[in-house]
């Protein structure tokens, strides 16, 4: 299990949460808005899948993914301590 705040220190990965803010995405979709390969989105995906950040649903050959907000209950709780 990966630690959200740990998988929100990479800007790729900042960068993918805010691209799925407006919607969910497939993989190619999300490759085509980024400057990283569909490889690296891929690997990133799954690391914030590991956080909970995100979630996937299969469409034919293709994943999407979308924002799971439940995830970013541990995130919240850590800012709230300040």
């Amino acid at each position: 299990m990966v630690h959200p705040l740990d998988a929100l220190g990479n800007s790729v990965r900042r960068d993918i949460l805010r691209k799925l803010r407006r919607g969910p995405l497939s993989v190619g979709e999300l490759a085509d808005r980024l400057p990283v390969s569909r490889p690296a989105v891929s690997r990133h995906l799954r690391l914030l899948d590991a956080a909970g950040l995100v979630e996937s649903r299969s469409e034919g050959t293709r994943s999407v993914y979308a924002v799971r907000l439940a995830g970013f209950a541990s995130v919240r709780a850590y800012v709230d301590e300040f």
